[in-house]
């Protein structure tokens, strides 16, 4: 259990550590695409890929539609979920 809890921290500092990445975590509250991200937070699109891909790698987010060339859908893990609950941002 006590795992657990520490891999949430940790995920919950790499978060924090970075501005955009926190604008990105804030504006997954529902399913989005990086187009409909990068409109709501005024991010880059390549920013806003770039933190997807983190977040992905690290768990925080899934992508739905993987398969997907353009339009792909990510929405928060458990994982993030609980990173959301941590930092008051959702």
């Amino acid at each position: 259990m006590a795992k657990k809890s520490q891999d949430t921290w940790n995920l919950y500092s790499f978060v924090m550590r970075g501005k955009n990445r926190r604008l990105v975590l804030k504006s997954l509250t529902k399913p989005q695409t990086p187009t409909s991200i990068k409109e709501n937070t005024r991010l880059g699109i390549k920013v806003v890929s770039r933190v997807l891909k983190e977040f992905n790698a690290k768990g925080i987010v899934e992508c739905k539609t993987p398969n997907q060339k353009l339009g792909k859908v990510y929405v928060l893990s458990a994982k993030g979920k609980k990173v959301v609950e941590l930092s008051n941002v959702g």
